[in-house]
């Protein structure tokens, strides 16, 4: 049964559902986030009925009396019957775990947005009944990820393995800073590794004047160390038990981020960083991450975007 809207979604983790396998997988990987951060969970589905011409072709009224209210009846009746079934599979297996259930009506991005509004964190699948599974991010989560203000995890196909690392993208931006924060704060609540990566140029290797030797290598990871002490600088006192291993790499980033996401249980990165176009909503590397990252995807803005940081918190 669908709740009305309570205190419950401030802080809670929302997940966007719509019946799809991906989604599926989405809301259950927030239900255990959830329950890891002691939150509440609400599971969002918008039901929207495309527009229909008034009339067809060649004369004659169309819908009849009655049809688009009758069709918006059986979908909705039919999301409230997908709605209990997924909130029910959540509280059989994370018991103890508040879950309610939100039916919207309207553009899927701009509803779980405000769903989402006040929340911790919002989850969502890669792709779901209309996009091509495994590929493409569909259209709801490319225009969440441009738009909404808080962090927000993609989700996308495959298991998440036990004891997976948790890696983070370092670039020294303040954007990569809030990535730094929120990857500690789920690498300590979920007892992972973290890999802090930070890539030495942006450009391919091929398009170097020369190869670099094992001297220029060194060169460049003695260059990179003091970045990635100023960027983890306070985490390990707040943050004692997180194992951290520290990874210089002369890779492009996207590149570099994908071969150590590999196996891991998430990945986070910033929504922009330091080039150029660090001032777009969505850089290149974080929207290669969410197309094709191997493990689930977690974006995060700079705070003065709408975030406020990440205390260290145990549910």
């Amino acid at each position: 049964m669908t709740s009305p809207e309570s205190t419950m979604d401030k802080g809670a983790v929302v997940a966007g559902y719509d019946g799809s396998e991906e989604a599926r997988r989405a809301v259950r990987w927030a239900a255990g986030e959830a329950a890891a951060r002691g939150r509440g969970l609400v599971v969002a589905q918008v039901v929207g009925f495309p527009p229909v011409p008034e009339a067809l072709p060649g004369g004659g009224a169309w819908p009849r009396p009655g049809f688009l209210e009758a069709g918006q009846e059986t979908a909705q009746r039919h999301a409230e019957a997908m709605l209990g079934d997924i909130a029910q599979d959540c509280r059989r297996a994370w018991p103890g775990l508040a879950v309610s259930t939100r039916l919207l009506s309207g553009r899927a991005p701009d509803e779980l947005a405000r769903a989402a509004e006040n929340a911790e964190l919002l989850v969502i699948g890669s792709s779901g009944l209309t996009a091509l599974p495994r590929l493409l991010v569909g259209s709801t989560a490319n225009e969440l990820l441009h738009d909404y203000h808080r962090p927000i995890v993609v989700v996308r196909a495959g298991d998440v393995p036990a004891g997976g690392k948790v890696v983070v993208g370092v670039d020294g931006s303040e954007t990569s800073r809030e990535a730094i924060g929120f990857a500690y704060d789920f690498a300590d609540r979920h007892d992972r590794a973290l890999v802090a990566l930070h890539v030495w140029s942006d450009l391919p290797l091929e398009a170097m004047a020369v190869t670099p030797t094992e001297h220029d290598r060194e060169l460049i990871e003695e260059r990179g160390k003091p970045l990635l002490d100023e960027s983890l600088a306070g985490y390990r006192e707040r943050y004692p038990d997180v194992p951290v291993h520290r990874v210089i790499a002369v890779d492009r980033p996207a590149h570099a981020l994908a071969e150590q996401a590999e196996g891991a249980a998430l990945l986070v990165v910033g929504s922009h960083g330091r080039g150029p176009l660090r001032r777009a909503l969505l850089g290149s590397v974080s929207r290669a991450m969410v197309h094709h990252a191997p493990c689930p995807v977690a974006v995060v803005r700079h705070h003065k975007e709408g975030h406020t940081g990440y205390p260290k918190t145990r549910g």
